[in-house]
């Protein structure tokens, strides 16, 4: 899915009106998984001025660059930070690590080509799915289609379960770059 997807379901998921500080760890939970991946395109692409169609093409397949999404796409090491956070009775903690755990059980399904290491340490093994949340040849438009109406129905869930402007104005926002990510304009278009 799309990181704006993974947001809202790791809010909706983890976060609580009455524990404020569970929406935020939700969030950098839901965030986590994928934050090395911007980080690197960004320092490739604007540090270094790699083409982005050679980071996207070449880099992001490199062994390098595999081995950090292996460490933070690993079901064992969320599993066992998730257990952790549950043993230590602290909400932040189990937001943040079950929204990251909840992150890679929507990646795995939804990975062909690019799929990650997701049993590292264990294992280098990949489960290429034949569904894709991005590739057309791989049913990308009816996951869209079905992720969208999951973010519209879990923002309205967010907007009713968290009264500050600031958490409705995050989810609307949410929203708006899932539907932009989701390639909803070709509907309109």
């Amino acid at each position: 899915m799309n990181t704006p997807a993974h947001l809202i379901f790791g809010a909706a998921a983890f976060g609580r009106p009455h524990l404020p500080r569970t929406l935020l760890a939700a969030l950098a939970g839901s965030f986590a998984p994928d934050l090395s991946l911007y980080l690197m395109t960004a320092v490739s692409i604007w540090g270094l001025g790699i083409p982005p169609e050679i980071v996207f093409r070449d880099l992001y397949y490199s062994d390098a660059w595999q081995q950090v999404f292996a460490v933070d796409n690993s079901f064992v090491l969320w599993g066992l930070a998730l257990g952790l956070a549950i043993r230590s009775r602290s909400a932040p903690a189990v937001a943040f690590t079950g929204a990251a755990f909840l992150h890679l059980a929507f990646d795995f399904p939804l990975h062909t080509h690019d799929a990650r290491m997701h049993f590292w340490p264990l294992t280098d093994w990949r489960f290429e799915s034949p569904v894709s949340y991005w590739d057309g040849r791989a049913y990308a438009r009816i996951v869209e289609s079905l992720v969208l109406v999951a973010v519209l129905a879990l923002a309205v869930l967010i907007w009713r379960r968290f009264r500050t402007w600031a958490a409705r104005i995050g989810t609307a926002l949410l929203v708006s770059m899932e539907a932009m990510a989701s390639g909803i304009w070709r509907i309109f278009f």
